[in-house]
């Protein structure tokens, strides 16, 4: 069964250590517009491993942009980079009924960290993730094969992912057998790398201007976003 919603999130103030400040950001948000609480306890309900701290992120941006008209296929993709890389940490959530449709492995930056990510950048060739909010792009046919171009709308955080060609595509390393070989999956310059054997069919899903969040418990990033602000 799972902990209630407004519990789980005194449960992570407290064993995180959050400031007061920082606490309101791990409410959930509580306007008419905002997603409703009974989608909310649903994806926690059916995704244990997702924090509550990473999915309310999520959900906050979600809402932001979907008032601002985007996301008209409500798409929410959630990246936790506070999970290691061995371990799954991409959430695809379908916020009309709240169903999860993909959950799976994706790979960070070679220079934010072995198998967890601890370095994050916007910076050209610093071969870093990049935390923040994202919109998705339009596909093409890269190295890799069919990906995904995004845009960081976070100032300072990911605003030049689509200069720096962060963007999704598949990634050969990124699968359960890799990560139980090397204790890891592979790593990019700063791309989102996906299994190959289901890169299409999620970029497929959530291409064309849905919302992305790479959530790490930044209180820098959480502070500044527009996107993470209650409604």
């Amino acid at each position: 069964m799972a902990i209630p919603l407004n519990v789980a999130v005194v449960s992570i103030v407290l064993a995180t250590g959050l400031s007061a400040h920082n606490a309101v950001f791990a409410a959930p948000t509580a306007t008419a517009s905002a997603t409703p609480r009974s989608i909310i306890q649903k994806i926690e309900k059916d995704n244990p491993q997702l924090s509550i701290a990473a999915l309310l992120a999520g959900v906050r941006a979600y809402d932001h942009l979907r008032l601002q008209g985007k996301d008209k296929q409500q798409q929410l993709t959630i990246v936790n980079f506070n999970r290691p890389s061995n371990e799954k940490r991409l959430w695809v959530i379908n916020m009309k009924n709240g169903n999860t449709e993909y959950f799976t492995y994706v790979a960070h930056g070679q220079n934010s960290g072995l198998n967890v990510a601890k370095h994050f950048s916007n910076q050209p060739n610093s071969h870093e993730s990049s935390i923040g909010v994202y919109l998705t792009g339009k596909t093409y046919y890269g190295r890799g094969g069919h990906s995904m171009r995004l845009r960081g709308l976070d100032k300072g955080f990911n605003s030049n992912a689509f200069t720096r060609d962060i963007v999704m595509h598949p990634a050969w390393y990124v699968s359960q057998t890799f990560a139980e070989q090397y204790g890891r999956i592979g790593r990019t310059y700063g791309c989102f790398g996906i299994s190959k054997a289901i890169a299409q069919k999620i970029i497929s899903t959530i291409k064309d201007g849905t919302v992305m969040v790479a959530y790490y418990p930044s209180e820098k990033w959480l502070a500044s976003s527009q996107y993470e602000q209650l409604l």
